[in-house]
């Protein structure tokens, strides 16, 4: 394994969390991600459900899990399976777990192997009227009708008919949302491999360099420092291509006077970090450039500063649109009148400022979580607001990840350089 898995001790906290959430009598089964064909005999990258991961710390494809806490017998309460190893996979694929290093990895003690679900499920569910499905539920996502979870609850829903079933989205949504110390130690380390590659690639940037070519010093970072690599296709926009929100092209010369965005980061153990810097490409930000920078970070730090619990993430985003609004009238790109007579549904900031400010985060880039809630202490946030000027080949992100806490929000990338000055004095130190 290429990171330092986090203790048991994790898994089944979560575990236990999630069934205190089931109704009395029910089962609830978890199901794999499944490795999406390429071409021929080669797959796409593989990535485990994150639902699954959480509850179990098993990060291999195949697998299933059965929580089922008033089980006839004690250990059917709760059942792993593993996919079933043998020689030939151990010579084409590597090797897999053991039923042994599978206990150890989950703290479960009843371990079969993937090819007994079947009949311990179909004898299980005899013992209950009410199941527990999951599903990748998102309010960002348009969905899919052919995910594994997907396949897996139609079938099951064909040949049990007359059980009722339950979505367990919004009990993992809800305990996902607040990160336990353990999980915030893994987040942690994957920030931290970001601000490795981050100050790796300011050392490297310069006129004439291609994005891709810092897209990699940046990928080479995360992975010698044992993470996972990107962790989510990676932005390295310059100059005008940084006003392309989600441009993923990366195949631009960065020129002399330009500023470069890179929305880069690492993933390690499953845990994402999320971080946006704009940066000069030859080292020193013009007075236009450091100006709307400047803008960008105080709105940022204003941003940070309200983000903390029983604040609602939907009327946050509304907030720091206002505060845009008058740093957008600072750089005499909005006027007092555009505001006045702006179309409420459509502020007029929106012009320069698109997106929202912030996002949950965690196992995934984009985590779940209810943007129309109270905040919990434990949640972490991306802080992003941004600025970006198609008519001067403009575009400037700033971004950090943050622990929300009962008191001051806790900037888990505070040790990231992220003042105009800080990074051209990086940018200009002697090589």
């Amino acid at each position: 394994m290429r990171y330092t898995a986090p203790s048991a001790e994790l898994f089944k906290l979560n575990r236990k969390n999630y069934v205190k959430n089931m109704k009395k009598g029910a089962i609830a089964i978890f199901v794999s991600n499944e490795q999406p064909s390429r071409s021929a005999d080669a797959h796409y990258k593989w990535r485990q459900n994150p639902d699954l991961y959480y509850l179990t710390g098993v990060d291999q494809e195949e697998t299933f899990l059965i929580l089922f806490p008033d089980a006839p017998e004690k250990k059917f309460q709760e059942i792993l399976f593993v996919r079933r190893t043998n020689e030939m996979i151990a010579v084409w694929e590597g090797k897999k777990l053991n039923q042994q290093e599978a206990q150890d990895t989950s703290g479960i003690s009843t371990v079969l192997w993937a090819d007994q679900f079947d009949s311990i499920m179909s004898m299980l569910l005899h013992y209950t009227d009410i199941v527990y499905l999951n599903t990748n539920e998102h309010d960002r996502s348009t969905g899919s009708d052919n995910t594994p979870e997907i396949v897996f609850a139609r079938e099951l829903m064909r040949r049990f008919p007359l059980h009722k079933y339950e979505r367990s989205a919004p009990i993992m949504h809800d305990l996902r949302t607040v990160k336990s110390k353990l999980e915030i130690v893994q987040l942690q380390q994957a920030i931290d491999i970001t601000a490795k590659g981050f100050l790796r690639a300011l050392k490297f940037i310069k006129p004439g360099v291609w994005e891709f070519e810092v897209e990699a010093e940046l990928t080479h970072e995360y992975l010698i420092n044992r993470g996972s690599g990107q962790a989510y296709e990676p932005i390295v926009a310059t100059g005008g291509n940084a006003c392309v929100l989600h441009y993923v092209s990366n195949d631009a010369q960065c020129k002399d006077g330009d500023l470069l965005l890179m929305d880069c980061a690492a993933e390690y153990g499953n845990y994402n970090a999320d971080l946006t810097r704009t940066v000069p490409v030859n080292g020193r930000y013009s007075k236009r450039q450091k100006d709307v920078y400047n803008a960008v970070l105080r709105v940022h730090n204003k941003a940070r500063a309200m983000m903390k619990a029983g604040v609602i993430l939907n009327e946050l985003n509304q907030e720091v649109g206002k505060i845009m609004e008058d740093e957008l009238v600072g750089l005499k790109l909005l006027s007092k009148t555009d505001i006045k007579n702006q179309d409420k549904a459509v502020p007029a900031y929106k012009k320069y400022f698109p997106h929202g400010t912030a996002h949950f985060l965690g196992l995934d880039v984009h985590d779940v979580g209810n943007r129309f809630a109270k905040l919990k202490a434990g949640a972490v946030l991306t802080c992003e607001p941004g600025i970006y000027i198609p008519a001067e080949n403009l575009g400037i992100r700033i971004e950090n990840n943050i622990l929300i806490t009962d008191g001051k929000p806790n900037d888990l990338m505070k040790n990231i350089p992220i003042e105009a000055e800080h990074i051209e004095e990086i940018m200009n130190a002697k090589k």
